[in-house]
């Protein structure tokens, strides 16, 4: 994520930074590193590319909206899958990609 955060801290009630920073911090490169493409996925598409849990995944994608994160566009929209729409798919755009 070189140069596109402003600051990588993380905070909130249940946050312990000698615990959780880290992981946090790997979470949010990997996701952005992956989603930095500006292709459309799914959070189980972005696990499994990922590693990451999807609750996990869904919480750094709400991250990289914020402004100390980079105030990135965060797409979603619904994916027919055999004529059910339940299944959303995320889109990461930035300046990086030159698609905000």
């Amino acid at each position: 994520m070189t140069g596109t955060q402003v600051c990588m801290e993380f905070d909130g009630k249940t946050f312990e930074r000698n615990m959780d920073g880290q992981r946090l911090r790997t979470q949010l490169e990997q996701v952005f590193d992956l989603m930095k493409d500006a292709s459309w996925r799914t959070l189980q598409e972005i696990a499994l590319l990922s590693g990451c849990p999807e609750a996990s995944i869904s919480a750094r994608l709400r991250d990289l909206r914020k402004a100390k994160f980079g105030k990135h566009n965060v797409n979603r929209r619904r994916r027919p899958l055999h004529d059910i729409f339940g299944v959303w798919e995320y889109q990461l755009l930035t300046a990086y990609n030159g698609l905000y």
